[in-house]
């Protein structure tokens, strides 16, 4: 392994933390300096993390820094991504990668031009729950994939998250926020969607914050809280995919795979790892499937890892931006189908990611 990409984070709320924790266990990566809009608050991080504190605009004109994280709200990722490729800088993203597909084109038509990367999260899907379970599904345990379910829901994060607001913007609500994990992982087992139909709509309840100093305060909500879509993959399956902020409790499964001859049940995608469990037409009872692919151990920022290392060794990054720009399409065509009563057929397309080997570990990747 060659030398370390030397990373300059812009963004440094809540998600940060989880990166943060997994730098020490990444030798691809150098965290070297941190920058926020606010930035007594990026010099209290930089402090606690031994790296510069920087202001955004001195961040992207800093020719050590090889490439941004970018953990800005979702309003901000075009406009701090482009930037950093305008500098010369590879880009890693939060997710979605836009607010719209209009908006992220011409960020990956920029990174072709001047040969830099972009990834974006979510990453979770290269950690061994999602790989395992693409493990399963090609090997063929479960014989021709026919189907699959994904379905998450939660009466709204203004439950449990002290500054809330943004979840109920453009680029928030529970298909923005969470559906990510769920379409990535869609793709990466069954391939890409060619078309879409769904419907969304939202509650007339109040919404208020009820935790942080903020408690108390009314939230106005300008995004769709309720969505459901059936995707039609390139390979003829179907797959149905419910998100929402509605929802106070459900026993509907998470992510479901449907086979010819049985059933993959995953774990939460918005996790890394956990159960992997089958059910088979010769072997009629739920188990536990060993782990068989993935990076164990992951956690945020993997993705991230895996571009350093793919820029070290000139193949394809896992987290792409065409992966990202293509779930992103997918959220839009959803809620356009939905506002619309009517079939979106999809413009782009991507390639599942190559699979994960097992036990990969940052000096062997």
């Amino acid at each position: 392994m060659g030398q370390p990409l030397k990373i300059g984070v812009i963004g440094v709320g809540k998600i940060s933390e989880a990166y943060f924790a997994s730098f020490p266990s990444l030798p691809g990566l150098e965290l070297v300096a941190v920058a926020d809009l606010d930035e007594a608050r990026a010099a209290v991080v930089a402090a606690e993390q031994g790296v510069r504190s920087l202001t955004v605009d001195e961040l992207l004109a800093d020719p050590s820094i090889d490439a941004v994280l970018n953990l800005t709200i979702p309003a901000a990722h075009v406009d701090i991504d482009t930037r950093a490729l305008e500098a010369g800088k590879h880009v890693f993203a939060e997710k979605p990668l836009a607010l719209a597909p209009a908006e992220a084109t011409a960020l990956l038509e920029l990174s072709a031009a001047t040969g830099l990367r972009v990834g974006s999260a979510p990453d979770t899907v290269l950690g061994t729950g999602v790989q395992t379970a693409r493990e399963v599904l090609d090997s063929g345990r479960i014989g021709e994939p026919v189907g699959a379910a994904a379905f998450w829901a939660a009466p709204g994060h203004e439950v449990w998250h002290p500054a809330p607001r943004f979840y109920y913007q453009p680029g928030g609500g529970p298909l923005f926020d969470m559906g990510p994990y769920y379409l990535t992982s869609l793709v990466s087992l069954l391939g890409p969607v060619v078309r879409v139909s769904g419907s969304v709509g939202r509650s007339t309840r109040k919404r208020t914050i009820e935790t942080g100093p903020s408690a108390g305060a009314e939230i106005e909500v300008d995004v769709d809280t309720h969505v459901n879509a059936i995707l039609t993959h390139r390979s003829g399956v179907t797959s149905t995919v419910t998100m929402s902020f509605e929802l106070w409790a459900t026993r509907a499964p998470m992510l479901e795979v449907y086979g010819s001859l049985g059933t993959i049940s995953l774990p939460d995608p918005n996790t890394f790892d956990g159960d992997v469990e089958v059910y088979t037409r010769d072997d009629p009872s739920w188990s536990v499937v060993p782990v068989s692919a993935g990076y164990a151990d992951a956690g945020r920022g993997f993705g991230l890892a895996d571009m350093a290392r793919a820029i070290e060794t000139g193949r394809p990054h896992r987290a792409s931006g065409e992966l990202a720009f293509h779930v992103l399409e997918i959220m839009d065509a959803v809620v356009r189908a939905g506002r619309s009563a009517s079939t979106v057929e999809l413009s782009s397309t991507v390639e599942r990611p190559d699979i994960v080997p097992l036990g990969s570990t940052p000096a062997t990747w």
